[in-house]
C-alpha cells in the first residue's frame, strides 16, 4: 500500500470517528450559541482543527472534541459580544447550514426558547461553564482549562449561571426571606455565634472559594467564625438578582458571598474574590 493510500484510509477513518460525535458536538454548540447555523459553523471548525491535529495520543476523542468545540464557541460568543449583541426581541434561531429538520427539532425541544433567552443574558464564560458542566458533565478542571481559569473559578461561574437560569428574578417574598436568612447568618458571623450559624446552615452545606471547598455545617460554621472581622464590614446586596453579601475595601468590591437557599436554610456559599469574577457580577445595594 502506498503512502497516499494509507493517508487516504487514515483520513477516512478519522472522518468516520468524527461523524460519530457530530450530533453531540452540535448539541453542545447549539446550547452555547443559540443558533443552529452558528452551531454548524462551530462543529465544522472543530473538524478542521481535528484534521490538522496529531491525535494519536488522545485516548478520549469525544472529550477532546467537546473541549475544542467549547473553545470555538467561546471565541464566537466573545466576538459576538464585542460587536454588540442583537436585541433579544429580534433574535430567532437560525436555520442549519446543512438542514436537518429532525435534528433541529430535537435541539429546540431539548433546550427551549425560554432557556436560550436566559442563557443569552450570561457572560460568555458563565455560559460555557454552565453548558459544559451542568448540561454535559465536563469536569471543572477541563472547563477551567478552556477558560484559562482555576477549577474553583469555573465552579463559581457555573454556580452564578445556575442561579440565573433557575430564576434570577425571585419573587419579592422569596427575596425578603433570603434577606432574613442572610441577616441572621451575618449577625451570627459578626458575633462568632456558632449555634446561630448552625441554625441557618443546612447540615450538608458546602462553601466554595479559591482556597478550596468546605463541606458540612460544622466545618462551614467554624470557617464563618473566622470571617468575623470581614463580616463587620460586609453589607447585604442583590447579587445577580439574589440576596448576597459584599465586602468593600477602599471603595471597591473586595469579595462577594453568594448563597443558595433551600427551605429557609443556606445550602451553598460561593466566595468570589478574583477580579475577573467580580467584574462580571451585577450588584445592587439594598
Amino acid at each position: 500500500m502506498s503512502d497516499n493510500e494509507q493517508q487516504h484510509r487514515d483520513d477516512a477513518f478519522l472522518a468516520e470517528r468524527f461523524e460519530a460525535y457530530r450530533g453531540h458536538l452540535r448539541a453542545v454548540a447549539y446550547r452555547m450559541l443559540g443558533s443552529a447555523a452558528e452551531a454548524e459553523d462551530a462543529v465544522q471548525e472543530s473538524w478542521f482543527r481535528l484534521s490538522r491535529a496529531d491525535t494519536h495520543g488522545v485516548d478520549n476523542l469525544g472529550g477532546w472534541l467537546t473541549t475544542v468545540v467549547g473553545r470555538v464557541c467561546l471565541d464566537m460568543l466573545r466576538s459576538r459580544r464585542s460587536r454588540g449583541e442583537e436585541p433579544l426581541d429580534t433574535w430567532h434561531p437560525g436555520a442549519s447550514a446543512e438542514p436537518d429538520p429532525a435534528q433541529d427539532a430535537v435541539l429546540a425541544d431539548s433546550v427551549g426558547l425560554a432557556l436560550l433567552v436566559v442563557l443569552d443574558t450570561l457572560s460568555p464564560a458563565e455560559r460555557l461553564a454552565f453548558v459544559l458542566h451542568d448540561l454535559f458533565g465536563v469536569p471543572f478542571e477541563e472547563v477551567g482549562g478552556i477558560l484559562g481559569r482555576s477549577p474553583a473559578a469555573a465552579r463559581q461561574l457555573a454556580s452564578r449561571a445556575r442561579r440565573r437560569v433557575r430564576g434570577a428574578e425571585a419573587p419579592e417574598a422569596d427575596l425578603l426571606r433570603q434577606r432574613e436568612v442572610v441577616d441572621a447568618f451575618l449577625a451570627a458571623a459578626r458575633e462568632g455565634d456558632f449555634d446561630g450559624l448552625l441554625e441557618v446552615l443546612d447540615p450538608e452545606v458546602v462553601a466554595r472559594g479559591e482556597a478550596g471547598v468546605t463541606a458540612g455545617a460544622v466545618g462551614v460554621a467554624s470557617g464563618a467564625k473566622s470571617f468575623a472581622h470581614l463580616a463587620r464590614v460586609a453589607r447585604p446586596a442583590l447579587v445577580d438578582g439574589a440576596t448576597g453579601l459584599v465586602v468593600y475595601a477602599e471603595g471597591r468590591v473586595e469579595r462577594v458571598l453568594t448563597f443558595t437557599f433551600v427551605a429557609d436554610r443556606i445550602t451553598a456559599i460561593d466566595i468570589l474574590t478574583h477580579p475577573d469574577d467580580l467584574s462580571e457580577l451585577t450588584i445592587e445595594p439594598v
